[in-house]
């Protein structure tokens, strides 16, 4: 595909992402005064947990009228991209207590994205384990990945980027940049994982040939796995992830370096996977929330992807595997977003991301 052919396809994905009609719901800031919030967990009983990049976990009552910094959380290294990112509560939660933490961890001259677990106590975590840490480990501050999520049968993905330097080695199998690695719950590795029978690093890899993801939501009716991934200059993708597959960066890509000059020539090859979709130029996707509740029915079924670039929310639709229909959202915030979450009572939560940070709720119009 030549490049004029990637601009044009980008225009006609432009002229089909219409916009909301803002009376089909209303916005409310349910709290506010976060430093870079990240990510965003329900607890039970209407409570929150929210993660800021500069290391702290919150809890935050459900009005959003308390906010209680949470003990127990490990030291992240906090430069350039890094931080505390996801929080995710175990399926046995409600049983367990278990909370899990991805970040930043290391030191300036070799760092690495690593999950974390601790039992959720009054005051903070407790009893707190490493599950994960990505090797090798690398020198800067860039491109960490950090999104997970738990599949049906409880085992984890963790997105983790390339290290920005290191782009070549998300085609290298042996080293776990640029991945979805999937883990179990304690960190071991599920037998059926596609090199579970190969010697160290690789056992852990799911997918390969990825960016910097920092979206994964899991279809609650089918069971499919999505991710999106920043680009460079243009070519963020979202993408259907299979075991085993590989999706192509930087053999393959809709994007130009940041200088403007090809990464690679090509946009597919053999053996590589094309996205479901991809946005050029990039809007910077960030969170990723596939919606299940009640509150939106005609909203079931699909994604809803927040962007730092663009500064809204893309709800995708989509039909037989297919993304039929793209349609931009909340543009009215007007700030860099984070993170989107479906709460349990079907309404969305957003994270504004910025030294002012906001919890915004999505609820239908009265």
């Amino acid at each position: 595909m030549t490049l004029s052919q990637v601009t044009g396809l980008s225009a006609l994905y432009a002229a089909l992402a219409m916009p909301a009609l803002a009376s089909d719901y209303q916005l409310q800031t349910v709290a506010e005064g976060f430093e870079y919030p990240w990510s965003i967990a329900f607890l039970p009983g209407g409570d929150m947990l929210v993660t800021q990049r500069g290391g702290e976990l919150l809890r935050v009552s459900s009005d959003g009228k308390d906010k209680q910094s949470l003990g127990g959380v490990p030291d992240s290294y906090f430069a350039g991209q890094g931080g505390l990112f996801d929080v995710v509560l175990h399926p046995g939660f409600s049983a367990n207590r278990l909370v899990y933490l991805s970040l930043a961890h290391g030191t300036p001259e070799a760092n690495a994205t690593r999950i974390v677990r601790g039992t959720l106590a009054e005051d903070g975590l407790e009893n707190l384990e490493v599950i994960l840490t990505v090797e090798p480990r690398k020198d800067n501050p860039q491109h960490y990945g950090g999104r997970f999520t738990f599949l049906p049968d409880g085992t984890l993905l963790l997105t983790t980027g390339e290290g920005f330097d290191y782009r070549e080695k998300a085609q290298d199998l042996t080293v776990q940049f640029g991945k979805t690695l999937r883990v179990n719950d304690d960190g071991s590795i599920p037998p059926d994982n596609p090199y579970a029978d190969v010697a160290g690093p690789q056992a852990k890899v799911w997918t390969y040939g990825h960016r910097n993801p920092q979206g994964i939501v899991v279809d609650g009716d089918s069971g499919a796995v999505y991710l999106h991934e920043h680009g460079p200059r243009g070519g963020d993708e979202l993408n259907l992830l299979q075991p085993g597959n590989n999706y192509g960066w930087p053999a393959i890509t809709y994007g130009l370096d940041y200088s403007g000059a090809y990464v690679s020539p090509f946009t597919e090859h053999p053996g590589m996977e094309q996205p479901l979709h991809y946005w050029v130029p990039s809007i910077a996707p960030a969170g990723m929330t596939w919606y299940g509740g009640d509150a939106f029915p005609d909203w079931r079924g699909d994604l809803f992807v927040t962007a730092l670039v663009s500064q809204d929310v893309r709800r995708l639709e989509l039909e037989d595997g297919q993304v039929s229909s793209e349609t931009v959202m909340f543009e009215e915030i007007g700030e860099r977003l984070r993170d989107i979450r479906t709460a349990p009572d079907g309404s969305l939560y957003i994270l504004t991301d910025s030294e002012n940070g906001k919890i915004v709720r999505v609820s239908p119009a009265r």
